[in-house]
């Protein structure tokens, strides 16, 4: 067990289930811990609670928790060979991030939306949520916790920018989203081809409880995109997949249904991104903007900002043969004020 990567987090975080799906698929040997787990074998802290949260070696050998799931695939990528889930084309994988961004960081929206407005949604989060975490206490400890736990997280449901504003903004984009990624996988099993990317796992971990565990939008995603539904319950271990070098679809030969996708990210993430941007820039105190004809507004988000800096970094690397390649697959979707 020694030569396993620790890693411990939740069946309900995304963030967790992209992780572990990315693991599988990569066959990188792991243990997986719960939160409490962990801190019984003392293993550190992270210096922010997020999950989940990785035990790799720091610069001096000693373990140190590490969070973030983009940068430790990026890592995971350059310490492990084989199986890899970013694209070697520089283009394509600037689409790759692109995609995989919008989904830790836009699709997660309508996750924390949904689990936290809809009764049915907030009574099934609220009781499984803590009983994940221990489920071998009493029946009036674990009301309490759920009864605590659903208050924290209605209270934040600003942070996301989720409000009665906002909300069907959300919902509509969910939908479009799911209608989007139906067409899309009638083409090819996975978002650049038939060998999965790392937009693939971030897509498929919000899945996991859009699809697969909040009853109200996993109701949407049965009647609209069966097949969406499908993937995210295969996605969960390709383990057993022997992709190929030629298994990534070149960025010229990519299905219309691409361009679809991107237009959606477009039309809603590009739009609160370079807001959030601009509002950390001015020193503001909200994010205020115009996502599909509707106001938006919400606290503003340093981190997002720093991803929003990464995919420029990576847009701005790229040789200008190759950065044309990408502006004209983003030419007429919206992403283009992405890197303007």
């Amino acid at each position: 067990m020694t030569d396993r990567i620790a890693l411990s987090g939740a069946p309900g975080s995304p963030y967790t289930r992209k992780m572990l799906a990315y693991l599988r698929y990569r066959r990188i040997p792991y243990r997986f811990l719960s939160t409490p787990d962990a801190e019984r074998q003392g293993l550190p802290r992270p210096k922010v609670q997020l999950l989940p949260t990785f035990y790799l070696p720091g610069a001096d050998g000693a373990l140190e928790a590490v969070t973030d799931s983009t940068p430790l695939i990026r890592r995971l990528e350059t310490d492990r060979a084989g199986r890899p889930v970013l694209p070697a084309d520089p283009a394509l994988a600037v689409i790759d991030a692109l995609l995989e961004d919008y989904a830790d960081e836009w699709l997660t929206k309508a996750m924390f939306h949904y689990r936290w407005t809809y009764q049915a949604d907030i009574d099934k989060a609220a009781i499984t949520l803590p009983a994940w975490r221990n489920w071998s206490i009493p029946d009036a400890v674990l009301k309490g916790l759920a009864a605590s736990i659903a208050e924290r997280q209605i209270g934040r449901l600003g942070v996301v920018g989720s409000n009665a504003v906002t909300g069907p903004v959300i919902e509509a984009s969910y939908r479009r989203y799911l209608t989007a990624l139906e067409a899309h996988l009638t083409g090819q099993p996975f978002l650049l081809g038939a060998r999965p990317a790392s937009a693939d796992f971030a897509a498929f971990g919000q899945l996991t409880q859009l699809a697969q565990f909040d009853p109200t939008p996993m109701a949407l995603a049965q009647l609209l995109a069966p097949r969406v539904c499908a993937w995210v319950a295969v996605v969960e271990d390709l383990s057993g997949l022997e992709p190929k070098d030629t298994d990534w679809r070149s960025l010229e030969a990519q299905p219309k249904t691409l361009h679809t996708l991107l237009a959606e990210v477009g039309r809603v993430y590009a739009p609160v991104m370079t807001a959030n941007a601009q509002a950390l820039r001015d020193g503001a105190s909200e994010v205020v903007c115009e996502v599909d004809g509707a106001p938006w507004r919400q606290t503003p988000f340093p981190y997002q900002a720093k991803c929003l800096g990464w995919l420029r970094q990576a847009h701005a690397d790229l040789s200008a043969a190759d950065r044309a390649r990408v502006d004209a697959v983003l030419d007429g979707t919206g992403c283009e004020a992405l890197f303007a």
